[in-house]
């Protein structure tokens, strides 16, 4: 009979990368992989620690899976590992620890904690480490889209991050094994790759290589089989005159860029240990705007950050609408034990944040709906990728170039497929709908 292992994943695009890398570790080894809520030996919870709210999460589903199969194999991994190992340890949930740095000896320290129960794993310390650590994945999770891990660790010390301190200094990956996976996925369909990190800015700084980044995209343009290069999410500091010119040259590039802002008040991303200004920020949009018709920008923002008062938040407000992202994701600030801004004074009241997260919630679809609604009337090339319900009708839904969620009728549409798509509304949630033109 079969070996089986489960998995969940907590977090980020990076964690979901890791986790198939790791599935793909336990299936060589011929275990078979089953869902979180079947019976198995190992169970694998892939951990986040970005908020105190996932540090929670992460214990929840690492009790549940004890609960649940008291005679099984609980695994804790990743970030919250390398945050909190001791805690995990001396948790009886918990069988074996296993750090961000060892997910690729996973088989190994999960075989050995079986045959010997006392060898629960301390995580290893991040931090020393100077190697991109090899994972490589057979499979992408989704039919169409791939993302691909090609950086990890971070030191940028943000106040109110904790992950430089649980994924450790940056770590590259080398362009020719990022090559290498890519086209080995293109062949197997995806069309479209997504590269993703920890601080995807910092690619190739560990090499000593100057505009590693930009290098690597021109390169897996030129790979047969993929039809669409997409970015995760960038500091506005990569963003140059030469880096826009040179990917605005390239088709297969999406013109979507996802900039990460936290602020738009310049004595708050101080606070933040931000290295820009908000005028510098707002310059690179502008470059971003003369390169491509009607690009999509999109970012994270905090509220509630600590000192932040009345004034500055209408003074970041003021600036996102002065921005016009296409798209925002708005957060309540997290108070992060172990992070300078942790300790900071003049914490705002939760009743503060709620009331002005509600605020920039209402701007952000009043700015989403006021993007997407441009491209009514005109014809987009679409990637449908995903079967659902729209208005109480099926359809497939997909993405154009500049991520924005486009759905035709399922009857017309072949999934996985690119096709054109002529849009003639918008849903209540921002989907835009559409009818086929021609699939190409």
């Amino acid at each position: 009979m079969a070996k089986t292992c489960a998995f969940l994943t907590l977090g980020c695009k990076v964690n979901s990368y890791e986790t198939d890398a790791m599935q793909k570790l336990f299936r060589d080894a011929g275990y078979e992989i089953r869902d979180f809520e079947e019976e198995a030996d190992i169970y694998v919870v892939n951990t986040c620690t970005v908020t105190q709210i996932a540090d929670r999460k992460s214990r929840q589903m690492l009790h549940r899976a004890r609960k649940k199969h008291p005679g099984a194999l609980v695994i804790a991994a990743g970030c919250y590992v390398n945050a909190a190992a001791d805690r995990l340890l001396a948790d009886g949930a918990v069988d074996l620890v296993i750090g961000n740095h060892e997910k690729n000896q996973i088989v190994a320290l999960a075989e050995q904690s079986m045959a010997d129960p006392s060898e629960n794993r301390f995580a290893a310390d991040v931090l020393k480490e100077k190697e991109y650590e090899p994972l490589l994945i057979e499979d992408a999770g989704e039919r169409t889209r791939a993302y691909i891990k090609i950086q990890d660790g971070c030191t940028q010390f943000c106040t109110y991050c904790i992950i430089p301190y649980t994924r450790g200094r940056i770590r590259s990956r080398r362009a020719k094994d990022v090559v290498a996976e890519v086209t080995e996925l293109a062949g197997k369909g995806y069309r479209e790759i997504v590269l993703t990190g920890i601080h995807l800015t910092s690619y190739g700084r560990d090499l000593g290589e100057e505009e590693a980044l930009l290098r690597l995209i021109l390169s897996l343009c030129r790979i047969d089989g993929v039809e669409r290069i997409r970015l995760g999410s960038l500091e506005p500091g990569i963003i140059t005159e030469h880096f826009v010119e040179e990917l605005a040259k390239e088709e297969k590039f999406c013109p979507h860029f996802h900039l990460s802002l936290q602020s738009g008040c310049a004595a708050t991303l101080v606070r933040m240990n931000r290295h820009y200004t908000p005028e510098e920020y707002l310059e690179r949009c502008e470059l971003i705007r003369r390169a491509w018709e009607n690009p999509a920008i999109t970012t994270d923002v905090i509220v509630g950050f600590p000192g932040e008062t009345e004034e500055e938040f209408q003074e970041s407000r003021a600036f996102l609408k002065k921005a016009a992202f296409s798209q925002m994701h708005i957060f309540k600030y997290s108070r992060r034990e172990g992070t300078k801004a942790a300790v900071m004074p003049d914490q705002v009241p939760e009743t503060v944040k709620n009331e002005r997260s509600a605020d920039l919630l209402k701007l952000e679809e009043e700015l989403r709906f006021a993007y997407v609604e441009q491209m009514i009337g005109t014809v987009q090339k679409v990637l449908p990728e995903e079967h659902a319900v729209c208005e109480g009708k099926p359809c497939l839904t997909g993405h154009n170039e500049r991520y924005v969620k486009i759905a035709v009728p399922e009857k017309e549409a072949e999934e996985g497929v690119f096709t054109w798509v002529r849009v003639t509304g918008r849903l209540a949630d921002g989907t835009l709908s559409g009818e086929i033109v021609k699939q190409i």
